[in-house]
């Protein structure tokens, strides 16, 4: 049976379980005893397992993207080859990403789902969800010109070893182009060793991977069993314009992207990325799904490894275009249900802030919430509004993921071949 098979079936085992015995459900308000304690036993036995596979998965994201990019840079064999990708894939994302803002706030400008909430429900929202730890975060958060500043690593060691992915991708580059200026045959040696170690990573890979039915289904589980069937129904109209939006961007800019500039049937293309899509999914971390994206557009897209290994780990931390589009929505959302009329410029001003606090947002679940606070704060919107849409966050963040993941995906196969190669659907897909 196939990988993305197994983790078709863990997901639908999580998504059924987490109904059935999470706090919400039905079944423990009869207060069995036995099934009581089993409940409680089987979450923590889900979240032991949710959290080991994680780990391991981004045990191995780290050395991997650090190895394979300087890899491809070296391979590249001219630094001018390099400028030409980094252009591309930089327009590409701050481009796409423009797109997926404008989408959002427009939809929320005609549907208007703030309107729709009642005085109880913005209530029960307010005082059921705590957005102190947000506000804090976002009170504490750099400045953009403190964030580019940030980018040089000042330690390259403690930038590995706290996982800075910038900063990691700025250092990986730079030794990238040390080793192509060296002559051959002082930097091969040093390359064999970066591509063993890649090979390695990617043993270590395939060894995890064996988990995921099982991390899948306990992920999924914790969500669906802590997630309350009355805040779904008061954030409806918020969420629907959202996975409204999420479609739109699919189909208007991606759909496009790969046909027209890729070359490729969009069908086949999502059917090669499958298994990066159904992890993205369940994890809501585009940086845990970064090697699993990483080898499928190789393996099923003919890309190479020049190009994926450069603008797959740029894209897992810049590109955040289902991010980008949920800050957008929500940000006129709350402003909505607080009676606050933005203007065209105070809309303009989410879409561009929104723009450059995407860049660099941790590609980990809920990071878009501390994204979102700084947005809010740009145009005067109280930033305990966050508190109205915490109750929805996590699972809204499973779909944005999986677009972010898409339009990674989207990025790499658009490069490769404005650069010259044939991206082309596996026979084996």
């Amino acid at each position: 049976m196939q990988l993305y098979t197994r983790i078709l079936i863990g997901m639908v085992v999580g998504v059924v379980l987490g109904a059935l015995l999470g706090p919400n459900s039905s079944l423990l308000t009869h207060d069995v005893a036995w099934l009581s304690v089993g409940a409680q036993w089987l979450a923590v036995v889900a979240s032991l397992v949710g959290r080991v596979f994680l780990a391991l998965i981004k045990m191995v994201v780290v050395p991997l993207v650090f190895f394979s990019l300087i890899l491809g840079i070296a391979s590249l064999g001219d630094v001018r080859k390099l400028g030409r990708i980094g252009g591309l894939t930089l327009g590409y994302f701050t481009a796409t990403t423009v797109a997926a803002l404008t989408i959002g706030v427009a939809l929320t400008n005609l549907f208007r789902p703030g309107a729709l909430m009642s005085a109880h429900d913005r209530a029960m929202l307010l005082g059921g969800n705590d957005a102190t730890p947000v506000m804090n975060a976002a009170a504490g958060a750099p400045s953009m010109l403190d964030q580019l500043v940030a980018i040089v690593p000042s330690n390259p060691v403690t930038a590995l070893a706290q996982g800075e992915m910038l900063q990691i991708i700025f250092f990986a580059t730079m030794l990238g182009i040390a080793l192509t200026l060296l002559a051959k045959e002082r930097a091969k040696p040093a390359l064999d060793l970066c591509a063993t170690l890649n090979d390695a990573m990617i043993v270590v890979l395939d060894l995890s991977m064996m988990l995921a039915p099982y991390g899948v289904a306990a992920l999924l589980f914790k969500v669906v069993g802590t997630t309350g069937l009355g805040v779904l129904v008061a954030l409806g109209a918020y969420a629907g314009v959202v996975l409204l939006g999420l479609l739109l961007h699919a189909v208007l800019i991606y759909v496009p992207l790969v046909r027209l500039g890729a070359r490729l049937p969009f069908l086949g293309f999502l059917k090669a990325i499958r298994a990066a899509i159904v992890l993205a999914f369940s994890t809501s971390s585009s940086s845990a799904t970064l090697p699993v994206t990483l080898r499928s557009v190789e393996t099923n897209l003919n890309v190479s490894n020049d190009v994926a290994s450069f603008v797959l780990p740029i894209g897992a931390t810049v590109n955040m275009d289902g991010t980008a589009l949920y800050q957008g929505v929500a940000a006129v959302f709350i402003a909505q249900i607080y009676g606050i009329d933005l203007s065209l410029a105070d809309q303009a001003t989410i879409v561009a802030s929104a723009t450059m606090a995407s860049i660099g947002t941790a590609g980990v679940p809920g990071a878009g919430m501390l994204t979102l606070a700084m947005v809010l704060a740009t145009v005067g919107v109280p930033v305990e509004g966050v508190a109205l849409i915490l109750g929805i966050d996590r699972i809204l963040d499973m779909f944005r993921t999986t677009l972010n993941v898409i339009g990674d995906a989207t990025a790499t196969v658009f490069v490769a071949r404005m650069t010259g190669e044939t991206p082309k659907v596996a026979a084996a897909v």
